[in-house]
């Protein structure tokens, strides 16, 4: 006779979860990642949300702030939070996860879950279904995974947190045991399900799942209304929440395998051709066109050339097959010999960059956008259509470089703040403008910067050179500006108001680079305001304002 079980426990569920899983994404992604088995933590809104095992022995936990988790560990390696890279990472996880037994539920990056009666039916048992799926996250390189088997998804979960081990990564809880393996847990775990609520049990004096579950549903219902009623349900291990499994997106990336390896780029771009129409007709048969793309070549002896392309409308496949030319011509000049010509290497030429051949080019959409917002007019979108289809034709003969277009970046100095940047990649720079430049000038911005500053004098009323002096203060009042005459000696403009001197101080601490001076603003006598800068008793003008 089989062991009686109560008619209400939720169905069983296996989970898979991959411990600190933005480390290993980290690791896992770019072509420098860090060493995993450096001190790595990973910060979002200047707290902790994740952290390698090296930076645990060093006393960095979960939820500390920044400071004190540089505190305890000074060689710790700062890493913004990105859900992007975690996602991406991950989606080879559940794919193989999901050939092996179908009906996955991403529940986030690194933590899944299934129904356990499939996979239990199909292996044989639960403790075989466990161990195969261990064994294909395995496979895909992860040595750290756990996997645990309970009365629903919220208890499979803890047992795979809190009841697995390294050396024994697989745990089942029999039917009808949730409860009381769940009695002994921290109330710390409902933080996940209801955040602030582990708090508000310490202050009651609360401290085990098992002491809520001794509160009572009614109870539990009178305080928090529906939300308490499913905490107990939880808590006595009758998860109401069913496995819900997802909806597989829809393959959009393209991949083109190149044997034997390839090493002309012709040969690369006719490859490419159909595979690029292809990948455009995937995502227009979703509604969407690419407006960022991901190019990933990757070489025979391993190395790889990873790159987001930007497009200044959407890509077509002309455009793709474009972008991969370019980033191996790219590669071809970053590997080559100084004083070669291989900045812009011809038709056909070998793709140096890799170091190797190309083994195979994948192509997948970085960003997406709705196919609507780009259909083309009735009657055409008169000059800036004639625009971009005119600078694409450029710039499709003469490379990524062909065309350049202005774009404000960042710095102090108005000169290095404009920037040529292809085109298309408009937005690359505007990261830079938006951090913080102490010393910057403020908007409005002179509306003429001179590419090379202005060698000008500012005189007194007796005709002395003016100047800064230790303190910042003027050393006179400014009376005479002589700026450079179209030839012969300068021209004098009297100066009718004046403000400053700001200083902008620039690498203090490095003596070879350092630079100290003082911006003023001028107005001379015939209406004409000028940007000025004294340095070491030097006057320049970066620019007018007109």
């Amino acid at each position: 006779m089989g062991v009686a079980v109560a008619p209400d426990l939720p169905p069983r569920s296996l989970v898979v979860w991959v411990p600190d899983w933005p480390i290993v994404a980290l690791a896992r992604d770019g072509d420098d990642p860090p060493d995993p088995a450096a001190p790595i933590a990973v910060f979002a809104k200047g707290v902790v949300m994740a952290c390698s095992a090296a930076a645990r022995a060093e006393g960095v936990r979960r939820g500390q702030r920044r400071r004190d988790a540089q505190a305890r560990c000074p060689q710790l390696i700062v890493v913004t939070d990105d859900p992007v890279r975690d996602h991406r990472v991950f989606a080879p996880v559940i794919a193989g996860i999901e050939e092996a037994a179908p009906g996955v539920q991403l529940i986030h990056p690194g933590l899944c879950a299934l129904q356990a009666k499939g996979p239990a039916r199909y292996y044989g048992s639960e403790a075989a279904a466990a161990t195969v799926l261990a064994g294909v996250v395995v496979a895909l390189g992860i040595d750290d995974v756990r996997v645990g088997v309970a009365d629903g998804a919220f208890t499979a979960e803890q047992v795979a947190r809190v009841g697995t081990r390294a050396a024994d990564p697989v745990r089942i809880v029999p039917e009808g045991g949730a409860a009381d393996f769940l009695a002994p847990l921290s109330v710390g775990v409902l933080e996940g399900e209801t955040p602030g609520i582990a708090g508000l049990f310490a202050r009651l004096g609360v401290q085990r799942l098992g002491e809520v579950a001794d509160l009572g549903a009614d109870r539990l219902g009178e305080r928090f209304g529906a939300p308490g009623i499913r905490l107990h349900a939880l808590v006595t291990g009758r998860d109401p929440r069913p496995v819900t499994a997802r909806v597989p997106p829809p393959e959009l990336h393209r991949e083109v395998v190149f044997e034997p390896p390839v090493a002309l780029a012709d040969q690369i771009a006719f490859g490419l051709r159909l595979p690029a129409e292809e990948f455009t007709s995937r995502l227009g048969a979703q509604g969407l066109v690419c407006t960022e793309l991901r190019v990933v070549l990757t070489g025979e002896h391993g190395d790889r050339s990873d790159r987001v392309w930007l497009h200044p409308g959407a890509f077509d496949a002309a455009a793709i097959v474009d972008r991969v030319r370019w980033q191996l011509a790219e590669q071809a000049a970053s590997t080559a010999p100084t004083g070669s010509r291989a900045a812009r290497p011809p038709r056909g030429a070998a793709t140096g960059g890799l170091r190797s051949a190309v083994t195979s080019v994948r192509i997948e959409p970085e960003g997406v956008d709705a196919a609507a917002h780009h259909t083309a007019r009735l009657f055409g979108s008169g000059p800036e259509e004639r625009v971009h289809h005119a600078l694409s034709r450029v710039q499709a003969m003469l490379g990524h470089q062909g065309v350049l277009i202005p774009e404000i970046g960042g710095g102090r100095w108005l000169a290095e703040r404009q920037q040529l940047v292809p085109w298309g990649d408009a937005r690359v720079s505007s990261d830079a403008a938006a951090r913080p430049w102490p010393g910057s000038v403020p908007g409005p911005l002179p509306a003429s910067v001179f590419p090379r500053a202005l060698s000008v004098a500012v005189l007194d009323g007796e005709g002395d050179m003016v100047a800064v002096d230790a303190r910042g203060e003027v050393t006179a009042e400014p009376v005479w500006l002589v700026t450079p005459g179209a030839s012969g000696p300068g021209q004098r403009r009297g100066i009718r108001q004046w403000a400053g001197p700001w200083p902008v101080i620039e690498r203090g601490w490095d003596p070879e680079r350092a630079r100290w001076a003082h911006r003023f603003q001028i107005v001379d006598h015939m209406q004409g305001a000028w940007l000025l800068v004294c340095e070491a008793g030097v006057w320049q003008a970066e620019g007018v304002y007109d």
